[in-house]
């Protein structure tokens, strides 16, 4: 069966009553788990393995697939009003989403990421359709070297990320740095930092860290700061129409980075939440005014909330080209694949194309459904604000424990979640900025193992990072996006003097 034939059959699967149905069913599922902070769409689909036992294998996935994309949709909803991010592709989208809704432009806010959300996931849905097959050879070539010299190029933006003090901002990824290496080194087994405590042998959770620094030190902000202005316009949600100016600074973003967000997105291990950093230091870098992003940026909520979108598309590539989990998510939806009787891989276009493509055609509609149920709805999110701050404060650490204890189970987390709340709201005191932080920590897992990976393959030569003809071309990448603000910085000084 060739492309086109087996792209009709998907969309005839897609477009079936049932599968409407359940693409309806799965983004409201995914939507509303999404806004809850810490429980995401890997344990949503978990619980829905079971679940789809006697259902047709085509529109089983295609519900899943909804509750994926449907959660990091979801998502912005608890970053922006609350600082709480609902799924980790979200963090980057509070750091300008948080303070407009500060600002009484919390309609806004969510207007805008709604629209950015649904032009990032379609357009990688169209992008998806057309270069899936093409793509996965793309996707095998980038192979540990590659992969080092793309999360150098990530960390060089750490400078972008700060608060003021470059100092600092570095200070702060090297503490991301160190929390990243506690637990069992997955190269030799040894113990790393555990300090003989077994709770630590798998290292810390993402998400107990976000909501930590983000959620909790927010509460204790809330809570200390009882005059401060800011939280009073909190409770004016602000108009949700945008106008042609909004519209006009979107339009950049929104361009860049549904392609971007799609690219990494294809990568396995990069994902949403990579490509949602990426994508927002890369705005702020090629802005004409750097110094807006971190108050209220129509361009900083933009850009990730279009990227992380964009990645949860790309994310199928090489899961349904080669049968290669991309992150957390999609190797629970391998495992979902392999129960239902599926192998997805190179012959899962020609042997199963109602599932490949069907998968990919309903992702269309889950996309219009997404937009429809969540403009309307916006105003009643945006309620949330106005809730009386002491019962705000107690959902917010409600939400936040149930969501760290949702995902392990285990009470040690909550005591984590606690730790890392006082430690951001310490890092508040003192200005030393948290993105660094979450940034190192994201990236530092996979800069280890792909430079270990590396160096192994070389038999301990750095020489394949050079001879490697993609690792190199990121590498210089890298160093000029290191060395040209340095320059720009030298140049303004001798202008002054």
């Amino acid at each position: 069966m060739g492309s086109l034939e087996g792209i009709i059959t998907g969309f005839q699967t897609a477009f079936s009553i049932e599968a409407i149905f359940f693409v309806l069913l799965g983004v409201f599922a995914g939507t509303i788990i999404g806004m809850l902070p810490g429980l995401g769409p890997i344990s949503a689909i978990a619980v829905m393995i079971p679940m789809t036992f006697g259902m047709d294998a085509s529109i089983a996935l295609i519900m899943m697939a909804g509750v994926y994309y449907g959660a990091i949709f979801g998502g912005s909803t608890s970053s922006i009003l609350l600082n709480a991010p609902g799924v980790s592709g979200t963090v980057a989208t509070a750091f300008d989403g948080y303070p407009m809704a500060q600002q009484g432009k919390a309609g806004k806010a969510l207007a805008i990421a709604a629209i950015s959300s649904f032009v990032g996931g379609t357009v990688s849905v169209i992008l998806l359709m057309l270069l899936a097959p093409a793509l996965s050879s793309v996707a095998i070539s980038f192979g540990p070297p590659a992969y080092f010299a793309l999360m150098v190029l990530g960390l060089t933006a750490i400078a972008s990320l700060s608060e003021g003090s470059t100092i600092k901002a570095l200070i702060s990824a090297v503490a991301g740095f160190m929390v990243v290496t506690i637990g069992i080194d997955p190269q030799t087994g040894t113990q790393r930092f555990t300090f003989g405590n077994i709770n630590l042998l798998e290292g810390l959770d993402f998400l107990v860290i976000a909501l930590g620094l983000f959620a909790l030190a927010e509460v204790c902000s809330l809570v200390l700061n009882r005059k401060d202005e800011s939280i009073k316009n909190a409770h004016n949600i602000g108009s949700l129409k945008l106008g042609k100016k909004d519209f006009k600074e979107m339009s950049g973003p929104m361009s860049r980075h549904s392609i971007l967000g799609f690219i990494l997105g294809v990568l396995p291990g990069a994902g949403a939440t990579i490509a949602s950093f990426i994508a927002y230091i890369t705005e702020k870098k090629i802005s004409k005014k750097p110094e807006e992003f971190g108050k209220g940026s129509v361009k900083g909520l933009a850009a990730p909330e279009t990227a992380n979108n964009a990645a949860t598309s790309g994310a199928f590539v090489p899961l349904l080209s080669l049968g290669i989990p991309g992150s957390g998510t999609t190797a629970v939806m391998l495992g979902a694949f392999l129960v239902l009787g599926v192998q997805p891989g190179p012959m899962l276009m020609t042997d199963r194309p109602e599932i490949f493509w069907g998968i990919i055609a309903s992702m269309y509609i889950g996309n219009i459904f997404l937009l429809i149920l969540n403009l309307p709805l916006i105003p009643y999110f945006a309620k949330i604000l106005k809730i009386p701050r002491p019962l705000l404060i107690s959902l917010v650490i409600m939400f936040s424990m149930i969501g760290v204890y949702a995902i392990s189970f285990n009470t040690f987390d909550l005591y984590m979640l606690l730790l890392f709340g006082v430690i951001g709201f310490i890092m508040r005191l003192f200005a030393f900025p948290a993105p660094p932080f979450i940034l190192a920590f994201i990236l530092g897992g996979m800069l280890e193992q792909s430079f270990r990976q590396s160096l192994t393959i070389s038999n301990g030569s750095l020489m394949i990072f050079i001879t490697n003809p993609i690792s190199l071309a990121l590498l210089i990448i890298s160093l000029l996006s290191f060395v040209i603000p340095i320059i720009q910085q030298l140049r303004k000084t001798k202008q002054r003097g």
